[in-house]
């Protein structure tokens, strides 16, 4: 997730003044899209869609009370996810958007909030967002972001907001509160993986980022050294996992081959009242049902008064026996 806030400048980004010039470019994408047929998404806020460009201007350009003419006006952000973070919140363009839209509303402006540590909400921020789906720089296959005009006061017009003050949490002085972008971009990049149960890889996380573009030549090496630690685990336990369900295979297997080997064929001997059952026939063993075999007594069932496949009976001469002197 890559989130930044567009630094003022005298052309679009231009924020002492009106906001008409950024909404015009917001809109940019729109006349494209909709010449080849394709939907395009309008501009939101907090609790509705599809609103029209001339009220954001108007309602960003009229909270503006208690600020000097050079003062900013308004700020604009960029929350651009990568192609791996698009893919986890949709399949098709339109539920990306509807996603991002609601990552926006219900992660993203919450924590912008309270961010400036003054017990403000999502509600107490006056935004207006715009979806795109191209970028033409980019050769990434998907390019979906979101464009937001924040402003400079809070929805009462009492509050001044500025997310680029280098105040962190102050509680003296004429500045209080201020704001922590590096908090900012963490929770909403926490934020995005619960709402989205996306499982973030420790090269994709923020603070792997920052520290390998910011931070001293040790701490990127720790990093790296996590890093390597983190997808030396991953493999361990997708080795595991591979060897568990090819011994869960081998075992089915061989249950059912031993369900198949293992069948006897019993033949039924009818004799005065049991029925002697008899293994006669084994596929393991291949003993053919013609063969002679001796049993023993153990391996014989006695049922009493019941008579199976008689079928195969087979009959035996009675023995007489002389009484021994």
């Amino acid at each position: 997730m890559h989130i930044d806030f567009a630094p003022p400048s005298n052309g679009t980004y231009n924020n002492s003044g009106s906001c008409r010039q950024l909404a015009n470019y917001m809109e940019h994408e729109d006349l494209e899209r909709m010449e080849k047929g394709i939907y395009a998404e309008g501009f939101f806020n907090l609790a509705e869609d599809n609103i029209y460009k001339s009220k954001v201007i108007k309602d960003i350009d009229s909270n503006i009370g208690q600020l000097l003419k050079t003062d900013a006006k308004f700020y604009a952000i960029h929350v651009s996810p990568s192609e791996k973070e698009l893919r986890a919140i949709g399949y098709t363009e339109q539920e990306q958007a509807e996603a991002m839209k609601r990552y926006i509303r219900e992660v993203f402006i919450p924590e912008y909030a309270k961010n400036f540590n003054k017990e403000l909400s999502a509600s107490d921020i006056k935004f207006y967002g715009k979806i795109h789906f191209n970028r033409s720089r980019s050769n990434n296959e998907l390019n979906m972001h979101c464009h937001l005009i924040v402003s400079r006061k809070d929805q009462a017009n009492k509050k001044k907001l500025s997310p680029l003050t280098n105040h962190k949490n102050t509680k003296n002085g004429v500045i209080k509160g201020g704001f922590n972008r590096v908090n900012l971009f963490q929770q909403a990049e926490l934020g995005f993986d619960k709402q989205f149960g996306y499982n973030r890889q420790l090269s994709e996380s923020f603070e792997y980022a920052n520290t390998m573009k910011n931070g001293s030549i040790a701490k990127q090496i720790k990093q790296q050294e996590l890093e390597y630690q983190y997808n030396k685990g991953k493999a361990e336990i997708n080795q595991d996992n591979n060897q568990e369900n090819l011994l869960s295979l081998n075992l089915e297997n061989r249950k059912s081959s031993d369900k198949t080997s293992n069948t006897d064929t019993h033949i039924a001997i009818k004799q005065e009242n049991y029925t002697y059952v008899v293994p006669f026939f084994n596929q393991k063993n291949n003993i053919s049902p013609n063969s002679q075999i001796p049993f023993t007594s153990s391996e014989i069932v006695f049922r009493k008064n019941s008579i199976i496949r008689q079928n195969q009976i087979p009959k035996f001469k009675k023995r007489n026996r002389k009484n021994k002197l």
